[in-house]
């Protein structure tokens, strides 16, 4: 907690209050925030509350946030615990200035490079499981990850991660590494040979996900805080740049996520703040847009420069992506509004709207051959309902109803069923199993009542489907995926989410990328 005489005086002048009002904000903020944004505000469990994060959040807006939490977060409700003028004390607190931000560049960055001396590179894996078919589950509920033999069902190794792992770990295209990233940009890079952390390094203050170029030289770190994009040496952590991130009209934004592009060598970025979708491009021959600009400049980039970047402009700000398994479409939503966007990658330009009721989860939507026809799922976290579009004409075939909003979707091309939970709710202790061709829901699971059930993922054969039970002694339910029976159950610390190698690197269909 930042206390001292300039800051209080500086505080009590903002809110108008006296001292002791100021005094009273600080307490209710270690009270009641401090434990997941960080005593400093800069994040930790939950974003940074500082101005700077929360451009959108003003108001109004970020009162009836504190009094009744956020949809899709676990951002819990302060209204009966808090009266309306703590809540109001609390939220022009929130958006008072730090005295100083802290800088982040590449200098700062490299400093935290912290290098596992006594890990040693295995010539060959040092088990006997198939490297192919690991998955990595990340447990949240005491900040650590198992590395599970996705044949027999049994964890080989249990290691300490940074606090609050955030997004999806990313593998090397051989599978062999691991890279995980938390809330308050710590990326670790894991030996799944030898199951040994390699080293770890802070890319940025608060960040969102990483992403992983197609030849596994780059990793891409989208931050909320510095607004950057950190691009690291997969080989050694080493920065090879950080990115600032400003529109063409001058304005900064947060990055909200980063997602990698593999037949165009590139990396596109999600943008919070500004209606624009960058495109970083790592390849040695970039293709030339007639566009392709350095983001400070008007003028055309030279391709002598490093991760060149062309910016496409969209109508309305964008910040949840899916893409079509070739990348040359992009669908776009805001969590902010309904509905969204499709986006022709090869032209720049936006060719459809979508219908999107109930504020979809894009980045959570899967793919599949339907009759002939490549259909995409999407969740909603508003909403009961599944929407399935047609990815020729981008209509709406279908919306799939449900027992309450959900958050994940999965499947794999094995396997004529996919399945969605019901995350938020009464009912998050279902998960439903759905026909691909029917669209009918042919079994809902209930294995715990009361319990969150959520975020499946499928071994390497689509044999069988891992999902997680949701919880602090929560567990890995394991099930055939053809008789829908489970067949084994593992404990763990809230588990909130399970990658297998071999779909990730073959960017299986029905998994997220």
């Amino acid at each position: 907690m930042i206390r001292n005489t300039f800051f209080t005086s500086l505080l009590s002048a903002l809110l108008m209050v006296s001292p002791l009002a100021a005094d009273e904000a600080e307490v209710l903020f270690a009270t009641h925030c401090a434990v997941c944004h960080g005593d400093d505000r800069l994040g930790g469990l939950g974003p940074a509350l500082i101005p700077e994060a929360l451009r959108r959040l003003k108001g109004d807006r970020l009162h009836a946030v504190i009094a009744e939490g956020r949809d899709a977060t676990q951002m819990p409700a302060f209204g009966e615990q808090l009266t309306a003028d703590e809540i109001e004390t609390l939220a022009a607190f929130i958006h008072t200035p730090l005295p100083e931000i802290p800088v982040w560049d590449a200098a700062k960055i490299t400093d935290t490079l912290a290098v596992n001396e006594d890990y040693i590179p295995p010539a060959r894996p040092l088990h006997d499981a198939d490297p192919l078919n690991i998955f990595v589950v990340v447990e949240t509920g005491d900040h650590h990850i198992s590395i599970l033999d996705g044949d027999r069902f049994e964890v080989m190794a249990r290691l300490p991660t940074p606090l609050a792992v955030h997004g999806g770990p990313k593998f090397s295209p051989d599978g062999r590494f691991v890279f995980v990233m938390s809330r308050d940009g710590w990326v670790q890079k894991v030996d799944l040979w030898s199951m040994q952390e390699v080293a770890r390094i802070r890319a940025g203050i608060n960040s969102r996900n990483i992403a992983m170029s197609a030849d596994g030289k780059w990793l891409a770190v989208a931050n909320y805080l510095p607004m950057t994009l950190t691009i690291l040496s997969t080989e050694d952590l080493s920065v090879a740049e950080v990115k600032d991130v400003i529109g063409k009209n001058g304005e900064p934004s947060r990055v909200s996520a980063v997602y990698q592009a593999p037949p165009r060598e590139s990396f596109i970025l999600a943008l919070k703040d500004i209606p624009e979708v960058w495109e970083i491009f790592y390849g040695e021959n970039p293709p030339f847009y007639g566009f392709v600009h350095d983001h400070r400049d008007e003028g055309p980039l030279g391709y002598d420069e490093p991760f060149p970047v062309r910016v496409i402009k969209v109508p309305d700000i964008l910040d949840d992506f899916f893409f079509s398994q070739d990348y040359e479409y992009l669908m776009g939503a805001s969590r902010e509004t309904d509905g969204g966007q499709v986006i022709d990658m090869v032209i720049g330009q936006k060719i459809a709207d979508l219908e999107l009721p109930g504020m979809p989860h894009l980045g959570s939507g899967i793919t599949w051959d339907r009759g002939g026809t490549t259909v995409m799922a999407t969740p909603h976290l508003r909403e009961g309902v599944l929407s399935v579009i047609d990815m020729e004409s981008w209509e709406t075939v279908e919306k799939v109803t449900t027992k309450g909003p959900g958050f994940f979707l999965r499947s794999h091309e094995n396997s004529p069923y996919f399945w969605s939970d019901v995350f938020f709710g009464p009912n998050r202790d279902l998960m439903h199993v759905i026909d691909k061709e029917s669209l009918e829901i042919v079994k809902t699971l209930r294995p715990v009542p009361g319990k969150t059930f959520a975020h499946v993922e499928f071994d390497r054969t689509g044999d069988h489907a891992l999902v997680s039970l949701w919880e602090h002694d929560g567990a890995v339910l394991v099930y055939d995926a053809k008789t829908l029976e489970e067949v084994k159950r593992l404990p763990m610390r809230k588990p909130s989410g399970k990658y297998n190698v071999f779909n990730k690197i073959t960017f299986s269909a029905g998994t997220s990328h």
